[in-house]
Formats: structure tokens, C-alpha cells, sequence
């Protein structure tokens, strides 16, 4: 009997100590409501740009190499010096072409006088002939001399011509108006033609910014290409100044890259104090087409989570009977919200959706926040073990 007796009051004392630890986890207060600071969600117009890596290049530039040997007899022109097109840059030792042009001259006026004279004797022998006073055959040789004198004065023109080319090319004269760079060479320098590089010269107004984009972007650019505005395109110069000239697209590359999947854009830019130079480096911002009225709200109100963006809003809950009172009282919580986040504009960043406007955001507090916990609205206390502010 004794032995039962103590089987039954075992499970007994273990079922009155788990109701007794029941009641006290029932009794136990809730958290208290954790201090937030918040904000209003505010639409405003969103005027933000992409950013593309460029490169500036000129328009029109040519690398400056002579089409005939000799030496470098003479420079008209300064390092550096904006040249007008057709004006004379450098000079080759001109007497060789100088000479081999007069003596084709000289070939052409003989090759003339022999035509003349081939055209005198056959006119004289058709005369003959019709009086039946020359051979058949005198004839016939003088008209074969007057055809081989007119191919020889069409040999001496053709020579002719091609000394006068020669004689040109020893004159490098600029094939556009632009700004020339540093000579490669100096007087008494021999040049070899097709090898030797003079100069370059590039234009400079207008000029061009060359970027790369990817082949999702393609149609984009080939609709601004078609509709340009004057805000589409900024350029921002590697001393973060926004040059002040609008651009627009001169050119899209004929094809993808296939092993990047990209492509080259060119856009134009009005370049008339010479500020932008070749080879420059700057950054091409471009309208972004989602511009417009959107929310914005401070920056340090988002967390992310696993590539996701949140946002804390406050929302007021129903009214309900104060304890141990007569009187009314409302509850804020606080509810997470998935948000899908634009461009930051400074502080703040565009909210393209998850949130309206006029909705309280919570910008400080929010760490220590469970979705749908009560807050406050106050000043942030300090985290536990936080040194305190001393005061003076």
C-alpha cells in the first residue's frame, strides 16, 4: 500500500509545479514599447541619372605620315598650335620632286611638238594621196606616227601628273582645321613614307565621348538616339565638375561584342573653349527613363536582408480600454515592409514600390523592432552598456 501511494503523488507534485510555472510565464509583463523616431514618406520629383565610364575622343583625328622619302626641310607650325585645314605643316626636301616635275614638263611640250609634226605629215601625205603622188604606204606610216605620237603625249601627261603628285606630297599640309600635337620629328629627320609618323591632329569642336553598354540597353539608346532632349545627357569630368553642355548620340557601333555582350556608344558634345581634350576621362550620366514623381525617404531607414530591402512603418492600432481605467488608449506598432529601392540621391533614396506616400518611416530604433512590436515615439535611448554622456 505504502508503494502506491508513493507512485500517485509523484506525477501529482510534477503537475502542480508545471501550473504553477504556467501562471508565472502568463504574469510575466510584456516588453515595454521600444522609442523610434520617424519620418514621412513624401513624393517629390526624382530626377536621377545612370552612370556610364567614358572616354573622350575626337571626332575627326589622323595620325600625320608622309607619302614620299626625303628629309625634313622644314616645320611652319608650333607644337600644339590650332591649324586651319590646307594649311602647310611640314616640308620635305622638295628639289628631287622639284626637278623630276620639270623634266616631265619638259617631256609633255616635246611629246606635243612630235604630235604636231606627226599631224602636219599625214595631212601632207592625204594630200599626195589624192593626187596619186605618194605611196599607199607613206600614208600609212605617217598615220601610224601620228597615233604613236598622241599615246606619247598621253605617257608625258600621265608622268606629268604623277611628279606633280609627288611634288605636292613633299608639302604635309593639314586635311582639317583642329589642334596639332607634339612633332615626332625634327628638322634634318629622314622619313620613310607610310612609316615614319610626323604628328597627329585631331579635331576638337565638336567632340565625343566614347562609352560601353550592355545588349539589354540597346534599344534604350536607340530610342534616345531618335528622341534626344537636352537633359538626356551630362558628362562628369574627373574632377567630379558637370561640364556644361549638353550631349546627343552621334553613333552606335554596328554590332554586340560577342564575348563581352556589349556595344560602343558615341555621344557628341559642343566643345567650344576647348575644355574637353582627347583622351580624357569622364563619366557619361544618362536619363534614367523611371525619373519623375516617386517617394523618397532617408537612406538609413532601409536594412537589407539577403539582397532584399525593408523598411519599418508605424501604424496605429484600434482603440481599447485602458487598465484599471474608464479611459481610452491606442497602441503604435511597428510593421516591416518589403520595399524595392531606386538610386540615392545623397541622403535619401527613391522607393519605386512597398510604400505610399504619407506612410510613417521609422528612421532610428528600428534595430531593435520585431514585425508588428509596439513602439514610441520619442527621443532613441542609448543600447545597453553604452557609455553614458557626461555632462558639464
Amino acid at each position: 500500500m505504502k508503494r502506491t501511494y508513493l507512485y500517485l503523488i509523484a506525477p501529482v507534485a510534477l503537475l502542480a509545479i508545471s501550473s504553477c510555472k504556467s501562471k508565472t510565464d502568463q504574469q510575466a509583463p510584456p516588453p515595454p514599447p521600444t522609442a523610434v523616431s520617424i519620418v514621412e514618406a513624401q513624393q517629390g520629383n526624382a530626377v536621377y541619372y545612370d552612370q556610364y565610364q567614358g572616354t573622350v575622343v575626337a571626332v575627326n583625328s589622323v595620325e600625320l605620315r608622309s607619302q614620299v622619302a626625303g628629309f625634313i626641310t622644314n616645320i611652319f607650325v608650333k607644337d600644339g598650335d590650332v591649324v586651319q585645314k590646307g594649311q602647310s605643316l611640314y616640308e620635305i626636301d622638295r628639289r628631287k620632286y622639284q626637278a623630276a616635275y620639270d623634266q616631265a614638263q619638259a617631256n609633255v611640250s616635246s611629246a606635243q611638238a612630235n604630235l604636231v609634226k606627226a599631224q602636219k605629215d599625214i595631212d601632207r601625205y592625204n594630200m599626195l594621196l589624192k593626187a596619186d603622188a605618194v605611196a599607199r604606204q607613206t600614208v600609212d606610216n605617217a598615220a601610224a606616227s601620228f597615233e604613236t605620237a598622241k599615246s606619247q603625249v598621253a605617257v608625258a601627261k600621265a608622268a606629268l601628273v604623277s611628279a606633280s603628285t609627288d611634288l605636292s606630297y613633299s608639302i604635309i599640309k593639314a586635311p582639317f582645321s583642329g589642334r596639332i600635337g607634339i612633332s615626332q620629328v625634327k628638322l634634318g629627320a629622314q622619313v620613310t613614307p607610310g612609316t615614319t609618323l610626323l604628328n597627329t591632329i585631331s579635331a576638337e569642336n565638336p567632340i565625343a565621348v566614347d562609352v560601353v553598354v550592355n545588349e539589354q540597353d540597346i534599344a534604350r539608346f536607340y530610342d534616345l538616339q531618335k528622341h534626344p532632349t537636352d537633359s538626356t545627357f551630362r558628362l562628369k569630368l574627373s574632377n567630379d565638375s558637370l561640364y556644361n553642355k549638353s550631349g546627343r548620340i552621334l553613333a552606335i557601333d554596328r554590332g554586340v561584342n560577342n564575348q563581352t555582350g556589349t556595344i560602343k556608344v558615341r555621344v557628341q558634345f559642343d566643345n567650344p573653349n576647348d575644355v574637353l581634350r582627347d583622351g580624357m576621362s569622364a563619366q557619361l550620366k544618362v536619363l534614367n527613363n523611371k525619373s519623375g514623381n516617386r517617394i523618397i525617404i532617408p537612406f538609413k531607414a532601409v536594412t537589407e536582408q539577403m539582397g532584399e530591402f525593408f523598411v519599418f512603418v508605424t501604424k496605429d492600432t484600434t482603440m481599447k480600454a485602458k487598465p484599471d481605467t474608464t479611459k481610452m488608449e491606442r497602441d503604435t506598432i511597428a510593421l516591416q515592409k518589403k520595399v524595392k529601392i531606386g538610386p540615392r540621391l545623397n541622403d535619401n533614396v527613391v522607393i519605386m514600390s512597398g510604400i505610399k506616400q504619407g506612410d510613417k518611416v521609422i528612421t532610428e530604433g528600428f534595430q531593435r523592432l520585431r514585425d508588428s512590436g509596439k513602439v514610441t515615439l520619442g527621443p532613441i535611448k542609448p543600447a545597453a552598456g553604452a557609455p553614458a554622456k557626461q555632462k558639464n
